[in-house]
């Protein structure tokens, strides 16, 4: 069989250890190539990472930067109108502009806001509740989350949701906003008009979270950094964890130096980034950041050091002195991969298996929270001399780059070499591909992308068995 490319995936494992960054360049040996990538300072709009849009996709915001996540949200009575019945057309709507926009979703489903927003046939069951003034004027209604009629329900949507999205690959992340106002683990408004806490029961709290563990065992999910005793059950089951008031510096008491870092360390969740996002949504917006003077380099190093992965400004335009800051720090936040080195033979036979070594640098702050698949090509350096690609792949030995915290990572494995190759001069190339689509997902911070998302790195001579 003749062929134009050979795809291959990884056989062996991987082998961790610290080293210096190699310089940029290539060396050649009679037996052996070595190459080392040029290290580029773009900003990288990559998947699963960066600014999201909020309720709008990509592009439709001008001074917004880039996104590939869309933020989008849904109340209880949109999704289920009537008892049993629901609408999940309006979010595979959602889902489908967003991918023509190059993005994937983030998903929360609350249960009531400022207004309301729970569906009249669970008020009609006899269920439970409390009357609240809104901000906006109008008297609302939250339903009593210790009431069983609230788990049952609420747990059935929820049961739901997960049947019909959990492992979408269009679907980035979801949150648990299974509890008070715009489900943010909190009865702001309920508060404000009686003039007293809300208590719900340690047990329901718990059952709220486990209909999410139980409904997404794919699909990461992110937990409400305000849900007390919750937020460490969460992150402990393997949830990541999101605050929605970043930035805010308000004098006195504030987000910034009075509530994130004490919650983090009252859960014991500092290390939640190396399993699921960290992700932040911006208090009021940064142009009411810049209006009030307030710090965004202290802000966003900040939400660095909390390992921050994606950040929601509410498709507010960026204030335009901000945009260093801005790309600075997506440059910075999420995971950023460097191909530093690869080192293989010269010259390899048709048939058989050569070893190649690698060095990898996530220089970002977080892993990628999706198992992309880390694959090679020899291509023909005379292009168009073969027949159409064929790609090979060995799943028994995957790179689990989930598992790729910052840091440098050696990886020695070997490669297949196809006994039907024509013998000839190839060109090594590597992408990392989505698991669902198949194709170049990840831009790397090096030197070398073609159009279609592969960094061409080397060549070696492909030489028939016995030749």
């Amino acid at each position: 069989m003749s062929l134009r490319t050979v795809t291959f995936a990884l056989l062996a494992g991987i082998i961790f250890c610290a080293g210096e960054p190699a310089r940029a360049g290539a060396d050649s040996e009679a037996d052996r190539v070595t190459v080392r990538p040029r290290e580029i300072d773009d900003v990288l709009y990559n998947p699963g990472m960066g600014f999201t849009t909020s309720n709008s996709f990509d592009g439709e915001v001008a001074g917004y930067p880039k996104s590939t996540i869309a933020y989008w949200g849904w109340y209880w009575d949109k999704i289920e109108p009537e008892s049993g019945v629901y609408r999940w057309e309006l979010i595979d709507e959602v889902i489908e502009k967003a991918r023509a926009r190059g993005q994937r979703v983030a998903i929360r489903i609350m249960p009531a806001n400022g207004r309301g927003a729970v569906p009249q046939w669970y008020r009609d069951l006899g269920a439970k509740g409390f009357e609240y003034a809104s901000e906006a004027g109008p008297t609302n209604w939250m339903p009593d989350h210790n009431d069983p009629l609230y788990v049952e329900y609420m747990g059935r949507l929820v049961r739901e949701f997960g049947k019909r999205y959990d492992g979408h690959p269009d679907i980035d992340h979801v949150d648990i906003r299974s509890l008070g106002h715009w489900g943010e683990w909190h009865f702001y408004f309920v508060y404000l008009t009686h003039d007293r806490e809300v208590e719900v029961s340690p047990e329901v709290r718990q059952a709220l979270v486990d209909m999410y563990l139980d409904a997404f065992e794919k699909t990461p999910l992110v937990m409400l950094i305000g849900g007390e005793d919750e937020l460490e059950y969460a992150v402990a089951n393997g949830t990541g964890w999101r605050a929605d008031c970043l930035g805010d510096l308000s004098s006195g008491w504030n987000h910034m130096n009075d509530a994130y870092q004490q919650e983090i360390d009252a859960a014991d969740v500092g290390n939640a980034w190396k399993q699921a996002p960290v992700v932040f949504e911006t208090c009021w917006t940064m142009q009411h950041w810049a209006d009030e003077g307030w710090d965004v380099e202290f802000i966003f190093s900040e939400a660095l050091r909390w390992h921050c992965s994606v950040f929601n400004n509410k498709s507010s335009p960026i204030p335009p002195r901000w945009w260093g800051a801005v790309e600075d720090f997506l440059r910075k936040m999420g995971y950023r991969l460097v191909l530093r080195s690869v080192s293989h033979p010269a010259s390899v036979t048709a048939g058989e298996s050569f070893p190649i070594d690698c060095q990898w640098d996530n220089v970002g702050v977080a892993p990628p929270y999706r198992g992309y698949v880390v694959t090679w090509q020899l291509r023909p350096v005379a292009e168009g001399a073969w027949g159409e690609p064929i790609s090979i792949e060995d799943a028994a030995h995957p790179i689990d780059v989930t598992k790729w915290l910052p840091g440098i990572y050696d990886v020695s494995l070997d490669l297949a070499v196809p006994a039907e190759i024509e013998p000839g001069r190839y060109r090594l190339a590597v992408a990392l591909l989505d698991p669902f689509t198949r194709e170049p997902a990840v831009r790397l911070a090096i030197e070398g992308r073609d159009a279609q998302g592969w960094y061409s790195l080397s060549e070696l001579e492909v030489v028939a068995p016995g030749g």
